[in-house]
């Protein structure tokens, strides 16, 4: 018989019962070293903690073979006393909980008490720990469930654990490392991690007798940075500060200009601990929404700050995720401060150190809007689109974030904290910034008759004519602003200086931010335009298009679109915006429609809207080849200070490049 069954009492409807056993322990650490260590780099990550949490200023770390052959860690910690060390071996043993009232009040790293067990159980293992009352320290053995008895040994305060052929009795986990060189790149990244969380600890890396990093504590985290990163991160940070009841939020946030095409490069610290959150990560990208192009993510180092007693950091064996009590309101002052902070900083892209004329970072990347074809657009959906180009002011909601359209449309899109001075998503003045006394210092450049007249030559040209009606009613004082002097080269860019250099303008992508902020400021205050339809037009759609039509009914109102059911799956327009008059007003309620069942069951109308939005204004902006009389160019950069985020076009692409007075005498061989 199966010596996992055995025969069931007279009458049972099954043959065999399974015999309920006591796992023993060598088992139950090797269950748990499955689950908590993965590769080398899970140890060094586990081992880095605990050296953390017992109060330790000085951490080395050596590796050998990738971690596979050697891994050791020392520190100068508290230590661990003689009698206890075979205790720390021990399956869920920690020094870290006392009840179960401090498991909803985490303040130290590690606390599930695996980490060493279940490593000793799956390498040859030597701990070595002393603490200070000690005039020596003293030495624990182990091989997988084997021990060794505990004997002296010379050392200074502190623990040093050494950790040999890792996986050496579970070949199957062991078969599935990767080279050396690898398994050291996951090294290094835990052991990054680590070193940024915790400047203040002077922490070392070597690998195959190789110091990688020697990192001496410092109270400048920028310089951390720096030392992993280098100086093309570390010189496009820009500095971010946040603190409330809630959470305090301090770090930095890298200049568009920057950017990956992963979000790799995306360190989010809470209380200390490295962790990954869709949320937060999601709020960071809306923060950059607009000022990077399609594809590209923001780069980012934020330490986070709240009460342990409102964050569950036991979800996941390696405490990577996390569960907040208020996600919402994390989730809000995470985008509020980013956001805040981009609205008083001077976002223009700045040229390239050297004399090679391609911009830096994702710029090179940018496609050209003019070589877009109607094909083209008609072929991308509206949500993918939307999702990729919209402004940076819109705020995406994330579930439970406390957002509603009629708080966006006010200028306080979260509500509880008062609304941003001088009208929607303009900011507030930061501490020592750019604006004081609450409101925004500076004031919209006075209009000239000869200035007004060419305002309304550039929005003639509009193909569609609309954008001439639109008012300009927001005023924002553009950060290191230029002049309303300068000429144009090759019908394409205009060239315009300021007090420290040069400014070269995209034509086409300034006048689409311009137009894109005079549509948005006429949806926003609810007097978008729609056009009525004489007869009703009878639009058949397909039996999704159709509930989905009749479902979404008040939102397409929101957006100009009023329909009724007219039946099976015939719908009647009878109104549209007007801001699409010379498109098929049929057509794009489909393509709205589409918009709405490709984005799921809940759909803000705010994507459409923005959408929307971003395709009118490119249809109106001039186009690059179009040429400007002198009172058109100083027209449109005198509209460049009349709103914010005029350094990039609504899809991302910079409107600007600067180059310096230093850089300009570089390239000429004047220094």
């Amino acid at each position: 018989m199966d010596k996992h069954f055995r025969e069931s009492p007279q009458g049972a409807n099954t043959a065999r019962m399974p015999i309920i056993r006591q796992l023993p322990v060598s088992l139950v650490n090797k269950i748990a070293a499955g689950e908590v260590i993965e590769r080398p780099a899970s140890v060094v990550k586990e081992m880095l903690e605990n050296s953390i949490d017992a109060g330790s200023d000085l951490i080395e770390v050596m590796v050998s073979g990738g971690g596979i052959d050697l891994l050791r860690i020392s520190d100068n910690g508290c230590g661990i006393e003689p009698e206890q060390l075979e205790l720390a071996l021990a399956p869920h043993a920690t020094s870290k909980l006392a009840d179960s009232e401090d498991l909803f009040d985490v303040r130290t790293l590690g606390f599930r008490g695996e980490a060493l067990a279940s490593i000793a159980e799956i390498s040859h293992m030597t701990l070595r720990s002393r603490v200070a009352s000690s005039d020596g320290g003293y030495e624990l053995r182990a091989q997988g469930s084997d021990r060794e008895p505990i004997k002296p040994c010379a050392m200074n305060v502190g623990t040093t654990i050494e950790v040999r052929h890792l996986f050496f009795n579970t070949p199957v986990r062991r078969k599935f490392m990767k080279t050396p060189s690898t398994e050291m790149g996951h090294v290094v990244e835990a052991f990054t991690r680590i070193a940024l969380a915790f400047p203040n600890v002077h922490m070392k890396l070597s690998s195959n007798d190789r110091v990688q990093y020697d990192l001496p504590p410092t109270n400048r985290w920028s310089e951390r940075i720096r030392a992993f990163f280098g100086d093309e991160i570390a010189d496009a940070l820009i500095s971010v500060e946040h603190e409330d009841e809630k959470v305090k939020v301090r770090g930095y946030v890298a200049d568009p200009s920057v950017s990956r095409s992963n979000n790799r490069m995306q360190y989010l610290f809470l209380n200390g601990r490295y962790i990954r959150d869709r949320a937060l990560q999601h709020a960071l990208s809306e923060a950059y929404r607009g000022l990077l192009m399609v594809g590209r993510l923001p780069i980012c180092f934020l330490q986070m700050q709240i009460d342990p007693k409102t964050v569950d950091v036991n979800v996941h064996p390696t405490k990577v995720e996390v569960r907040f009590e208020d996600s919402g309101a994390i989730y809000s002052r995470l985008l509020h401060t980013i956001r805040h902070r981009f609205l008083t900083s001077n976002l223009v892209a700045k040229a390239p150190q050297t004399a090679d004329p391609t911009p830096p970072g994702n710029m090179q990347q940018a496609p050209s809007l003019a070589a877009r074809t109607p094909e083209a657009e008609s072929n991308t959906s509206l949500m993918d689109w939307a999702r990729s180009q919209q402004n940076v002011p819109t705020f995406q909601p994330f579930p439970n974030a406390g957002f509603s359209p009629e708080a966006y449309r006010s200028g306080n899109p979260f509500p509880g904290s008062r609304p941003f001075p001088g009208g929607p998503f303009q900011g507030e003045p930061t501490p020592g910034g750019e604006f004081s006394g609450g409101e925004f210092s500076g004031r919209a450049p006075a209009s000239s008759p000869e200035s007004t007249q060419a305002t309304a030559s550039l929005e003639n040209r509009s193909p569609e004519g609309s954008s001439a009606s639109l008012p300009i009613e927001s005023h924002h004082e553009w950060v290191g602003s230029t002049p309303a002097v300068g000429f144009q080269i090759h019908n394409r860019y205009l060239i315009t200086q300021d007090e420290a250099g040069m400014v070269i303008i995209d034509q086409h992508a300034l006048h689409e931010r311009i137009l894109f902020e005079q549509i948005k400021t006429k949806v926003l205050s609810r007097s978008l335009d729609r056009q009525r339809m004489l007869m009703p037009a009878t639009v058949q759609l397909t039996s999704s298009e159709a509930a989905m039509a009749i479902e979404s009914k008040a939102m397409l109102a929101e957006i100009g679109f009023e329909i009724e059911s007219f039946g099976g799956d015939t719908v009647l327009l009878s109104a549209y915006p007007s801001i699409l008059s010379k498109r098929a007003p049929e057509e794009m309620l489909r393509t709205v429609l589409e918009a709405l069942m490709s984005g799921g069951k809940k759909v803000n109308a705010q994507d459409v809207l923005d959408e929307l939005m971003n395709m009118m204004a490119c249809k109106a902006a001039i186009k690059a080849g179009d040429r400007l009389s002198d009172p058109e160019i100083s027209a449109l950069l005198e509209q460049r200070h009349l709103y914010h985020d005029t350094h990039h076009c609504p899809h991302g692409r910079p409107t600007a490049l600067f180059f310096s007075k230093e850089q300009l005498d570089k390239m000429f061989k004047r220094i």
